[in-house]
């Protein structure tokens, strides 16, 4: 299964489940607000895109109406709260990622 994980900057939450889960899954993660934010052709790669926040999967909606129509999109509800690679956010990762797949 290819997941992508988005969250802001791609710098701490989906960097992370990007890491943590390459083992398990195919994985990407990619930003939304950041100097290269996510593609169109980023989300038709994934199978499902995993985002931090529920907004994000708002933000996904308006950027690629049509892909997001097609695609399985979760939340993971994981605020903007951790720093890479915290053993608190490696551990929240684990718990919603096994709770949802």
């Amino acid at each position: 299964m290819k997941v992508l994980f988005i969250c802001n900057q791609n710098q701490h939450r989906s960097k992370t489940a990007e890491e943590l889960f390459k083992d398990r899954f195919e994985t990407k993660s990619a930003g939304l607000f950041n100097a290269n934010p996510v593609t169109e052709k980023q989300i038709e790669w994934a199978d499902v895109v995993a985002v931090m926040e529920d907004f994000q999967r708002s933000e996904i909606a308006k950027r690629f109406p049509k892909q997001y129509l097609k695609k399985k999109i979760v939340s993971l509800s994981i605020p903007d709260a951790y720093r890479c690679n915290d053993k608190s956010l490696i551990t929240l990762l684990e718990k919603r990622v096994k709770e949802l797949f």
